[in-house]
């Protein structure tokens, strides 16, 4: 039975895509730096599916992570056909105000993880007749995010990688696809320290983990070079190209400033999503 790589797989998006993968007869290999989380994932997908779960606790932001991940993994290489660079997070804040540690630690995380596995991996994934690699992106990538910047730019770099890469590999085995999740109910907001009034418009757009993996699944096995789950999400990532950038940005901050109430600046749908 092939085996599929989810990283960020404790819980959230990751998670509903391990289930996914396991749903159509993949092993799986699990990452998280969430331990018991990441452990009582791995035993109920066995449980459910009937297949082997592996789970491999490491913290991507911790340097050598990805080297000993790889060689962790290396006796399933001949049977390893899926890898899902999933892990990510983000912090809501003013850039000067946030640590700059957890900053760079986003950027170790959502970016340089992405590439090191990536590298890691294509070579094996050239291996087979068909294989596939997914980058999970953001549709805050269509556009700058204040208050979540370094979070928003980190995925517009993982977007624009994701769709050179899709170009330079389109003559091998290797399917690229890059993931664009908009809100979804999962725990980034709590993490990302929101306050209560950008949750509350999270909510009114949030989609369920589960639904958004559906549609990953189906996109990657497709060929999709972007796929984005659901038709708000396609009308936010596609609205900005049409309105001025200091507009969409005005709207973005009016979102993620914190503060105790939300106030839309002037009275217009939101553009900006999680």
């Amino acid at each position: 039975m092939a085996y599929a790589l989810v990283t960020g797989a404790a819980m959230g998006i990751g998670k509903a895509i391990a289930n996914e993968l396991a749903c159509r007869n993949y092993n799986l290999l699990l990452v998280d730096m969430a331990g018991e989380e990441l452990f009582e994932a791995a035993k109920e997908l066995e449980h459910r599916f009937d297949i082997e779960a592996l789970p491999l606790h490491f913290d991507l932001s911790d340097p050598g992570s990805i080297e000993q991940i790889f060689a962790l993994t290396r006796p399933y290489h001949d049977q390893l056909s899926v890898v899902v660079n999933n892990a990510g997070y983000g912090l809501n804040g003013a850039f000067t105000e946030l640590s700059l540690t957890e900053q760079l630690d986003i950027i170790d995380v959502n970016i340089k993880a992405v590439v090191k596995l990536s590298y890691a991996y294509i070579p094996v994934l050239k291996n087979f007749s068909r294989s596939f690699l997914l980058n999970v992106s953001s549709t805050t990538a269509y556009q700058s995010v204040p208050y979540l910047n370094v979070y928003a730019a980190s995925k517009a770099f993982v977007l624009s990688f994701t769709r050179g890469l899709k170009n330079e590999l389109k003559d091998s085995a290797v399917s690229v696809s890059s993931l664009s999740p908009g809100s979804t109910d999962t725990n980034f907001v709590n993490r990302a320290r929101m306050s209560e009034a950008t949750k509350q418009v999270a909510r009114r757009y949030n989609m369920t983990p589960q639904a958004v993996a559906t549609a990953a699944i189906n996109g990657l096995f497709n060929g999709q070079a972007e796929i984005i789950p659901g038709f708000t999400n396609k009308l936010n990532a596609s609205l900005p190209k049409f309105f001025p950038k200091w507009f969409v940005e005005k709207i973005a901050a009016g979102i993620y400033h914190k503060k105790e109430k939300w106030i839309d600046p002037i009275g217009q749908p939101e553009l900006a999503t999680i």
